[in-house]
């Protein structure tokens, strides 16, 4: 984190290891993690240990990741009173003693900042949980550190990098390391591929979560809007943000959904949460007898094409009915969107800045844009802030026409979007694929990628949206969507899991400078 936090790492690896021998965790999950604690064979501080050497070679050096911006530095404490609390006969729970890492827009009381991936946050050090992480440490987490992210949760511009922050520089994808990461949460993102910890905590407003996760070859969920806490996290738009668990299974994501989906006095949107084990509910024939609809947009790649089919033939091996579905048409719905996220971006942000400690000088959005053009040669070296500016010029959420693009945008999106779909084919789900194969990270074009994406009706509307991995498309993660109702989130992670565990599609990353595509790029003289 060029000075912000790896202070945090070299105290920590400085610590005399344990009398046992440092566990294994690469590819681990939490429930062997689990076991391995219950049983004595080994411990949270030999788990941390572990994780925080993988840290040290693969983020920093190595294949040298970038997606973590910052260590805690009192991760081995945490571990060693969770070791105490265990030998005492009091166990949390399934996440007891299990280092967990929180993308970099989410407050944690730890001696870190938050800082959204911008210098205009470093000293944002709060000294405050945000809810879904005090709720997480309750459950007996190991908060492990930050990730890395797309800068301002790439909202700072239409033509950014994803994965870049001035804070943490360019997360690269373990899966080709001259590849995108995606974002907003690349960090998490990448860091739970390489196994930097067991699973982590990303924000989406549209596609942050789940893009990063079926690019890294994740399970990722943005749960129905409300089910996590948003407080205290850096905003973009109450309409549209939410946390969601990413991992490397459906099982793992739903144990960390499980600790965190509790109701919040301080987010009005969660008063209808109920607390409830997604984990224990899972079962791997929830695809007998389904009804799934089938998205199938049009520009796949053939290698996309291939392994969606693949995916289908497991689902109907499962047990489910599919039926092919066409998207209406939504026009304008991009349009609106695009204001109602400019509008609260504006309002929610402000509100948040107003909250940080007296350190921190950026107060507003405008003195945010101020400190960028001040500070442009480290801030914007490579795209600008046109989003910003664009943000800083609207009118206020009192304002018809904001009214209007949001119960547009929620309409398109919602009843006459995926609630249409559904009930015109008399399903439970939707399926398609998440997004395509990652695509190069260039500093000088930006993101270039065109479609397929699957985010935006789920992430407008506010339902729940799982991305589970279909396998490798030319080398590279590409996953499968899986899309509900508002509510719908057991049934949703249920059919995921039963998907999941016939199809076996999760490949471990192999860390090369650019995708294994195979034979020919030589021709054949």
């Amino acid at each position: 984190m060029r000075g912000y936090g790896w202070i945090g790492l070299a105290a920590a690896l400085a610590v005399a290891a344990p009398a046992w021998a440092q566990p294994q965790v690469e590819e681990a999950s939490i429930d062997r993690l689990q076991a391995q604690m219950q049983s004595r064979t080994t411990s949270s501080v030999a788990v941390t240990r572990a994780y925080l050497a993988r840290i040290a070679a693969l983020d920093r050096t190595g294949p040298t990741l970038r997606s973590v911006i910052a260590v805690n530095p009192d991760a081995l404490q945490q571990a060693a009173a969770l070791d105490d609390e265990r030998r005492a006969g009091r166990v949390r729970g399934l996440l007891h003693g299990v280092p967990i890492l929180i993308k970099d827009n989410i407050e944690t009381a730890d001696r870190i900042a938050t800082t959204a991936g911008s210098l205009a946050l470093r000293d944002n050090v709060t000294g405050r949980d945000a809810p879904l992480v005090a709720y997480l440490r309750r459950a007996g987490a190991v908060i492990l550190g930050k990730t890395n992210l797309s800068e301002w949760a790439n909202i700072r511009s239409t033509r950014s990098m994803s994965g870049w922050s001035a804070v943490g520089g360019l997360v690269r994808n373990p899966y080709a390391l001259d590849r995108t990461a995606c974002g907003s949460s690349s960090g998490s993102g990448a860091a739970i591929a390489a196994s930097l910890a067991a699973a982590a905590v990303g924000t989406e407003t549209d596609g942050s979560v789940v893009c990063p996760s079926s690019i890294n070859g994740l399970v990722g969920f943005k749960p129905t809007l409300g089910l996590i806490s948003r407080s205290r996290v850096v905003p973009i738009s109450h309409s549209q943000d939410t946390p969601g668990p990413m991992a490397r299974s459906v099982r793992d994501a739903a144990l960390l959904l499980s600790a965190m989906a509790v109701p919040d006095p301080t987010d009005a949107a969660t008063a209808r949460t109920q607390v409830r084990d997604y984990a224990a509910a899972l079962s791997a024939d929830a695809l007998t007898g389904r009804r799934i609809g089938v998205i199938r947009p049009k520009g796949m790649t053939p290698p996309l094409t291939e392994r969606f089919d693949a995916a289908l033939a497991v689902l109907r091996a499962g047990g489910a009915m599919l039926v092919d579905v066409t998207p209406p048409k939504l026009d304008g719905l991009g349009e609106a969107e695009l204001l109602v996220l400019q509008t609260e971006l504006k309002a929610d942000l402000n509100a948040y800045l107003a909250t940080t400690p007296p350190a921190v000088k950026t107060r507003t959005l405008d003195q945010v844009i101020a400190f960028n053009r001040a500070n442009a040669a480290i801030e914007m070296p490579f795209f600008e802030q046109e989003t910003f500016e664009a943000a800083a010029k609207t009118k206020g959420l009192d304002d018809p026409a904001y009214r209007a693009a949001r119960a547009k945008s929620l309409r398109l999106a919602g009843a006459e979007g995926i609630d249409a779909m559904l009930k015109a084919a008399k399903v439970d789900l939707l399926v398609e694929p998440t997004y395509g194969a990652a695509w190069l990270s260039d500093p000088v074009h930006g993101d270039q990628y065109g479609g397929p994406s699957a985010s935006e009706l789920p992430a407008v509307a506010g339902y729940p949206h799982l991305t589970v991995p279909m396998g490798l498309a030319q080398g590279l993660p590409v996953g499968l969507s899986f899309i509900g109702t508002a509510g719908a989130d057991q049934q949703v992670l249920n059919a995921g899991y039963a998907y999941e565990q016939r199809a076996r599609a999760r490949v471990a990353p192999r860390y090369p400078e650019r995708a294994e595509v195979g034979p020919g790029l030589d021709g054949v003289r």
